[in-house]
């Protein structure tokens, strides 16, 4: 991945970051209250919000839904120009001929490309599931790699052969501009937003109000064969319990397997099946998530956080890092760190996976 267009964290008295959510006929609710509930529960050391969520549409008003209510919208394309992050969810319209409507504005409104014209060229776009019709509409997706849900893979790579679609992924992001796959996908990828804009350990209290996970890397497969694992406990659940009270310790994945009772050849077969990773690629992240963590809340020495995630020598965790996020652990915990931020600090803002 590249490195995402964020915001480093704001300065103590900074206004919040601008999120604007463009909604057309047919929004999905989910999606809408889902960007509100995540950015909206998002604060700072002081409590302090540290987003500001507008809803807008081509004209103010009246917007259905795809439920049996519609939507008073309060803003319009005004809300975009200066919008620091514009989410863009999915629309489920029809037009005449009962066919997908990916513009979802009424005639004589402005269009997609208009409106998403608007935007500052410095500001974060995203989509959520079909959202990314839209971008693609408006042009903003050619050249660039995006997924959108799964069952609608074949339509939109049709439809816009331009796009470098990637169907199997959660999200994905190219510069400033970010796409996901469905509902659930659309969750972690704002989650990976604020994650990116502020830290882990926002991100993971976020998620902690909201009850989701907090972590799913953007390269995790949208679909996998079983997602619940057997209700008679024949499953990788419990090594990965199991490992997550041991990262400190040398993990191989005969001691995984071991912890559900499996071979080898066993467990992994069934770990990919269940979290849509290799044990070791799903190691490797809960490794860097403790990490992480350690790096924001605590000031032990780089040596010693390395030791505790299991990653050994402090050698082997800057090498994990500097692939992984793009940063040293010590530019990381310089701008996520516990000490205080000050306004005239140049922050470095990490590749976040």
């Amino acid at each position: 991945m590249t490195t995402p267009a964020s915001i480093a964290p704001a300065a103590p008295g900074a206004r919040p970051h601008h999120v604007a959510v463009l909604v057309r006929d047919g929004v999905m609710p989910l999606e809408l209250g889902a960007v509100h509930q995540l950015f909206g529960t998002a604060r700072g050391p002081g409590g302090e919000r540290l987003y500001e969520v507008r809803t807008c549409a081509a004209v103010p008003g009246r917007v259905r839904s795809d439920a049996d209510f519609a939507l008073d919208v309060p803003h319009g394309p005004e809300a975009l120009v200066d919008a620091d992050t514009v989410v863009v969810p999915a629309s489920h319209a029809l037009d005449d001929t009962g066919a997908p409507d990916e513009e979802g504005v009424a005639p004589g409104q402005s269009s997609l490309a208009e409106l998403l014209g608007q935007v500052r060229p410095d500001a974060r776009i995203a989509s959520i599931c079909t959202g990314a019709f839209a971008l693609a509409r408006a042009g903003l997706l050619d050249g660039r790699r995006a997924t959108t849900h799964w069952m609608s893979a074949e339509r939109f790579r049709r439809a816009f052969p331009a796009v470098e679609l990637d169907p199997d992924v959660l999200f994905t992001e190219d510069g400033r501009v970010f796409t996901s796959a469905g509902e659930a996908a659309g969750i972690d990828l704002c989650l990976h937003l604020i994650r990116s804009d502020h830290g882990a350990a926002v991100a993971n209290d976020v998620a902690r109000r909201t009850v989701v996970p907090p972590f799913r890397d953007g390269g995790q497969a949208q679909y996998v064969d079983a997602p619940v694992p057997e209700p008679a406990g024949d499953h990788t659940g419990p090594a990965r319990s199991w490992a997550l009270e041991h990262l400190d310790e040398p993990l191989s994945l005969d001691r995984l397997a071991r912890q559900s009772s499996m071979s080898t050849r066993t467990f992994t077969r069934r770990f990919r099946r269940e979290v849509g990773l290799s044990p070791g690629e799903w190691l490797l992240q809960q490794r860097l998530l403790r990490a992480r963590d350690l790096l924001e809340r605590s000031d032990l020495p780089v040596d010693a956080v390395a030791g505790r995630a299991g990653f050994g020598t402090g050698a082997s965790l800057r090498q994990h890092f500097a692939r992984a996020l793009g940063v040293s652990p010590a530019a990381y915990r310089a701008t996520f760190g516990p000490r205080p931020r000050h306004q005239n600090v140049t922050q470095v803002v990490p590749r976040v996976p």
